[in-house]
């Protein structure tokens, strides 16, 4: 039984290994383009900038169009975990969202996603922004000034070692300690929960991820 333990363990951190260079290669790819798009700029494609606006105008007028396309609730399995059964909309918007959980399992959500390669956030953060880092496969673990301290701290550290995922405080939450991917949600007793384990296990980059394989890094950091 350790034999196998010790097995799951090691295909674990390779596929956290292989996402982790498949981020950084994904990283050298962006400043590839980054340079490529300011070198157009610099020639004076101004046409390209006009569409640019147009588009993000664009975002700002579907929201009021598009975010009533979230609907649906929650189906709770023996596992403990929620599942959100009906629609989660995919719109980039730039207003606030009111979502129907908190913290949403999904939705409607700004285009610049919160960065969540292991990252540890002391203050709550924006839905919209943490939505988004759902979208590309993140687990975000929240909780509430009444969770323990030593289970933030433990929880902490299971984060930062874990790329696609992100952890903030949440008082709006019902309960001390969650856990959130797109379209699941469950709540933990603390960090040594076995529960933990099971949903970092099933949903980091999981089978439901809208954006498989999407970076975690280049969002914003607060």
């Amino acid at each position: 039984m350790g034999s196998a333990k010790k097995s799951s363990n090691t295909a674990r951190q390779t596929r956290i290994a292989e996402m982790r260079r498949a981020d950084e290669a994904r990283e050298r790819r962006n400043r590839i383009l980054t340079v490529a798009v300011g070198a157009a700029v610099a020639a004076g494609l101004v046409v390209g900038g006009v569409v640019l606006v147009r588009s993000q105008s664009g975002d700002s007028d579907d929201t009021a169009a598009t975010a009533d396309r979230t609907s649906g609730s929650f189906v709770t399995g023996d596992d403990g975990v929620r599942t959100w059964k009906g629609t989660l909309s995919r719109d980039h918007v730039t207003k606030k969202v009111a979502y129907p959980a908190e913290p949403p399992v999904g939705g409607d959500h700004n285009q610049a996603w919160m960065n969540c390669d292991g990252d540890v956030y002391t203050e709550p953060l924006d839905n919209e922004n943490a939505v988004h880092s759902l979208e590309h496969g993140a687990v975000w673990v929240t909780y509430t000034d009444k969770a323990p301290k030593a289970d933030v701290e433990a929880l902490a550290e299971k984060v930062k070692k874990t790329p696609y995922s992100l952890m903030s405080p949440d008082d709006e939450q019902k309960d001390p300690i969650m856990l959130t991917a797109w379209g699941h949600q469950r709540t933990v007793t603390g960090a040594s929960d076995p529960a933990v384990d099971a949903f970092f296990e099933k949903f980091v980059q999981g089978a439901q991820t809208p954006e498989p394989g999407a970076a975690c890094t280049n969002g914003l950091s607060r």
